[in-house]
């Protein structure tokens, strides 16, 4: 059972990402503001996702707070690029790799505040 609430929530969110990944031609068409939206939601799922990682490997194994914050970091940030490769082949999309750069960034904030706050150690 504690596998399921862990790493459910990781798996589900991957999933969230890659559908988002498989609708042909997403956006609102709006010029600059659809790209602002986009480029943000793409920092936002990463993110979100990075967290996630975070949060199961701190709870599901025992390791150093470097290879708690490397670990979920790389996991994430393969799958940004397995998404944009995804991304290749839907119709009106294409994969690039300065949207998984954008995704790192998102990445990049998680670990910047666990490392500054330090409160992988002090969560619950």
């Amino acid at each position: 059972m504690k596998f399921i609430k862990l790493w459910l929530p990781v798996f589900v969110w991957g999933y969230i990402i890659y559908f988002l990944s498989d609708i042909p031609g997403l956006g609102i068409g709006l010029g600059i503001l659809d790209l602002i939206l986009r480029k943000g939601a793409h920092v936002t799922e990463y993110f979100i996702l990075t967290i996630l990682l975070i949060r199961a490997f701190r709870r599901s194994f025992r390791m150093s707070f470097a290879f708690l914050i490397f670990w979920p970091s790389l996991i994430s940030f393969l799958y940004a690029v397995s998404d944009e490769y995804h991304q290749t082949f839907i119709k009106n999309r294409c994969g690039t790799p300065w949207d998984v750069l954008v995704d790192a960034v998102g990445i990049l904030i998680v670990v910047y505040l666990y490392i500054k706050k330090g409160n992988v150690k002090n969560e619950n």
